[in-house]
């Protein structure tokens, strides 16, 4: 072996063994009659590169995957990447403009949708190699891509057998509109951009002497500067009173952080029991600068706690206002075109009732924050702007374009996810799909019950065109083909006429809900199709279980009339070591693949796996992935360690029929480990199976039983040698098996090596069985070696706990021992001696004075320190820590026991007080038992 352990190298070599031998490939002839085990990846973009989102989400799938592919079943996990309509869009735009090249309008929509193509086939996908390096053990052979043929075909047929049993339908609703992109975009699409004015500004009193005349260009300087962070209060006069504002009878007042939108205003409205209001209710108002006459509304939405208690109804432009107009039949009024400039000329909707003052139509075509600040300026010329203030909000912003995203009224395609929502209800209420960790069932039930429609279309030209042909009298024409929808017109119309495609694309959502059956060649009868589907497990993050996982639950139901997978893992955020959420703009973001360049993929992965507790988020820390390098080390290092000593394989090693204590404790270890890690990934904890594994072979492996071994091995019984190097060697076999989900590349390295020291090996690792029951119980073995374990560790553990100088050799004393007891000590005197750095051990009926005592298995041992280490004075310094530990922890409960600490600071500094508090407390435990051990003697 080399001397030490180079991931670069290794990790080159082992990919290309698992390409070589297709490790990954699903449906390998001597797996023809196993258990089908299937996970399909989450898509990512086909723009993308590694993030550590991916990273964790990755290791977690192939950690499943390398478990059951070992544990015999025919494992397909289906990789595949998403076409990214908007951001695919955007990546070739720029590249277009910095290439100086035509732009998108100016090539035209096929030639545009051809360089695509070209930019994919170049550039796009690079994340796929990403995954490789990170060791995923997809069946790459199935690679698939959402707008391919095969899933192009799904996406079709899905569309059209929607549409023709009114499930999918157009309709006129709000969207998420970005004005810059120009098309509808998803809420998982949208920033929201917390904003906070600065500045003030109020009326003067009507009879003020010192009353100045309104400064409108410092205003506007103001709006130039915060166009958001403010609320406007305005004053509406009511219907048939002459406006005073010194007579509040005579108008209503609202606040509104969108000036703009006002025009689009269709009514007021008023919580029913808000008393210093709800008179109003029933009356009118005249729209200021508008001259639209507009009901007051009763409605709960109006929070008589916020604001002014009157809420102005826009239902053309916000989401919430768009529900109070339905309940109260209100009329619909865009004055937004696509680009977010004022659309009021030609205008039907704006016109209808109206007499807008000239000011107000000079704005067509304004900007809108443009218009904001001139229809402020118009309010307060009137005396209808009573005063400014600033206020927190939050903004919506395009995740891509960074503009301001309009709720916006327009013509869309719809899914009636309502109806499909239903089964999806019902499939997880009854246990069919279960949520892992359970308490996401919640967020999941939440959405589904309160669905609204699913707006499916995009005003893009790169994803899949919405198969939907117009007439001449504009009928839709739904159907898989431009052949078949010419022929539904012209049995419509009795002869042939021109159709015109609709010009949408779909929502990139909508070919990904089918991912589970359109990767597996639906709408075929395909042999993968009927094998793996329904898929086992989902490894996803919680922001798309709306976005993804439900949509996949609705679509894999209503088309397969089965389940899509039967658990869904749900993981949390890696963030940065403070517990801060990782952000380029805070410039905190790790980059997997660096950590991979500078640690190797063994040691991120194991990282991840390890502090991956359900419902945590992990705190990731380059020296914690160091760490984990570490061990790593430490294993390549017993492996070498065990080279150097000839523990090679044996052929027909039988490990029941070992009878050293040492080998026969060793092994019992072992079957204990396998058991707890084979547990816990079946329960989805990975960091309990993780740190079960890791506990082994750090702990158990390299730290006692190599280091117990040594004199056997220096012997010279060649009996008890020989076992101990077979042993050894089959221990180390189990452990490569036992860590190669977690860190495959390090496992699988080992594995060709020691293949090397025995009979031929059958196979790769990566198609190695799983570690089995050794048969080996001995419980007075494990008694024996753990005693050994224990007493030591006790020992290194007092020593430290109360100073005792490292050099300093001590005596140890075994109080009224049994004889069970007596005979351990005595057979493993010298090596208790050794690693515990003793003088001598000796048996007595009492213990010595000035000495610390352990309880070991119920027994007593004392460590006479008269003249090593001065007992008094070391019973203060403990008295004084502990003393300063519970005032920091006293200082720590009294912050967190303050709500509104807890509510306002970030809350990775909340956490990171959670966590000072628990290590403190954990200090104060250790240092009370040496205390405690102290006044024992």
């Amino acid at each position: 072996m080399d001397k030490t352990f180079e991931p670069a190298s290794v990790e080159k070599r082992i990919a290309e063994l698992w390409e070589r031998e297709q490790a990954f490939k699903s449906g390998r002839p001597e797996r023809a009659g196993a258990q089908p085990y299937t996970i399909v990846i989450p898509p990512p973009n086909v723009t993308g590169s590694l993030h550590m989102g991916h990273a964790l989400n990755n290791t977690l799938q192939d950690i499943l995957c390398r478990f059951e592919r070992m544990r015999g079943k025919d494992v397909l996990w289906q990789p595949g990447t998403d076409h990214a309509g908007i951001a695919t869009q955007m990546v070739v735009e720029r590249q277009l403009a910095q290439r100086q090249e035509p732009g998108r309008r100016e090539m035209g929509r096929d030639a545009f949708v051809q360089r695509v193509w070209e930019w994919k086939a170049e550039s796009g996908g690079a994340i796929v190699n990403q995954l490789k390096r990170l060791g995923a053990s997809c069946d790459w052979s199935r690679e698939r891509f959402t707008m391919d043929e095969g899933l192009s075909r799904a996406v079709l047929k899905v569309f059209v057998a929607l549409h023709k049993q009114g499930l999918i339908y157009r309709d006129k609703r709000l969207v998420n509109w970005d004005p810059r992109f120009q098309t509808a975009i998803s809420d998982l699409e949208v920033v929201q951009v917390e904003k906070k004015g600065s500045f003030k500004w109020e009326r003067p009193a009507v009879d003020a002497e010192d009353a100045k005349p309104l400064d409108l260009a410092a205003l506007g300087k103001l709006l130039d500067r915060e166009p958001s962070g403010h609320l406007y209060y305005f004053d509406y006069p009511l219907e048939g009173e002459t406006y005073d504002a010194a007579n509040p009878a005579t108008f209503i007042r609202i606040a509104t952080t969108r000036p703009e939108t006002m025009l689009g205003d269709t009514a007021i409205a008023v919580h029913p029991e808000n008393e210093a209001l709800k008179h109003l209710i029933g009356r009118k108002v005249v729209l200021p600068l508008v001259g639209r006459v507009i009901p007051i509304v009763g409605d709960d939405y109006a929070d008589p706690e916020k604001g002014t208690g009157a809420v102005k109804i826009t239902p053309a432009h916000d989401f919430n206002d768009f529900e109070v107009g339905r309940r109260h039949g209100l009329p619909l009024v865009n004055v937004l075109n696509g680009e977010a400039g004022m659309l009021l000329a030609d205008n039907p909707a704006f016109l209808a009732g109206a007499a807008p003052i000239p000011e107000v139509m000079a704005l067509q075509g304004a900007d809108r924050f443009e218009a904001r600040k001139r229809i402020v300026a118009l309010m307060a010329e009137r005396g209808l702007l009573s005063k400014i203030e600033p206020t927190g909000h939050t903004v919506p912003h395009g995740d891509r374009s960074n503009v301001v995203i309009e709720p916006w009224l327009t013509d869309q395609w719809y899914v009636d996810a309502k109806t499909l929502a239903q089964p999806a209800l019902e499939a997880v209420r009854s246990g069919r799909t279960q949520f892992v960790p359970e308490n996401w069932a919640k967020t999941y039930f939440q959405w589904l019950e309160n669905i609204e429609p699913w707006c499916i279309s995009r005003q893009l030209w790169w994803g899949h065109q919405i198969p939907a042909w117009y007439g001449p009298d504009g009928k839709v024409f739904v159907e898989e083909s431009e052949v078949a929808a010419q022929a539904a017109a012209t049995k419509h119309y009795g002869e042939a006429v021109d159709l015109k495609r609709d010009e949408d694309v779909l929502d990139t959502w909508f070919s990904s809900a089918l991912w589970p059956f359109s990767t597996l060649g639906w709408p075929d009868e395909t042999p993968e199709l009927k094998r793996h589907y329904p898929t086992d497990v989902l490894v996803t993050g919680f922001d798309i279980i709306f976005f993804w996982v439900a949509r996949m639950m609705m679509m894999g139901l209503h088309f397969m009339q089965e389940i899509p997978f039967h658990t869904v893992y749900i993981h949390a955020l890696v963030r940065d070591e403070k517990g801060a959420k990782m952000s380029k703009s805070k410039g905190n973001v790790i980059d997997p693949l660096e950590l991979v360049d500078s640690y190797g993929a063994d040691a991120l992965r194991f990282t991840l796996a390890a502090m991956a507790a359900q419902g945590r988020d992990i705190k990731l820390s380059r020296q914690r992935v160091e760490g984990y390098r570490n061990f790593a080390t430490k294993l390549w290092n017993a492996a070498r360690f065990a080279e150097m000593n000839e523990c090679a394989r044996v052929a027909g090693f039988d490990p029941a029929a070992t009878r050293l204590p040492l080998n026969r404790w060793a092994l019992a270890e072992l079957q204990k480990a396998v058991a707890e890690v084979t547990t816990a990934i079946e329960a989805y904890r990975f960091n309990d199976a993780a740190n079960a594994a890791y506990r082994f072979v750090w702990n158990v492996f390299c730290d006692w039983y190599l280091e117990l071994a040594k004199p056997v091995f220096t012997g010279s019984d060649e009996a008890e040698k020989a076992e101990t190097r077979a042993s050894v060697a089959y221990v180390l076999d189990a452990i490569a098996r036992l860590l190669h989900p977690f860190m495959p590349f390090l496992t699988e390295e080992l594995w060709e090596i020691k293949g090397q020291e025995g009979p031929r090996r059958d196979t790769i690792l990566a198609l190695a069985p799983w570690p089995t029951d050794a048969g080996v119980a001995d419980p007075e073995a494990q008694a024996e070696i753990g005693w050994v374990v224990d007493i030591i560790n006790e020992i290194r553990s007092a020593r430290q706990e109360v100073n005792v100088p490292g050099g300093a050799q001590i005596p140890l004393v075994l109080v009224g021992a049994s004889a069970e007891t007596r005979g351990r000590a005595e057979r493993w005197s010298e090596m208790i001696k050794r690693l515990a750095r003793l003088s001598d051990i000796s048996f007595t009926v009492l213990a010595p004075g000035e000495s610390v005592q352990l309880v070991v298995r119920g027994e007593v041992a004392a460590l006479p320190l008269a003249g090593v280490v001065d007992i008094g004075a070391e019973k203060q310094r403990l008295g004084k820590e502990i003393a300063k530990l519970e005032a920091d922890v006293a200082k720590i409960d009294a912050k967190l026991g303050n709500a509104d600490f807890v509510a306002r600071a970030p809350e990775e500094v909340v956490e990171e007080q959670r966590e000072r508090r628990d290590d403190a407390a954990e200090r104060i435990a250790k240092m009370r038992e040496a205390l405690q051990r102290l006044s024992r003697g």
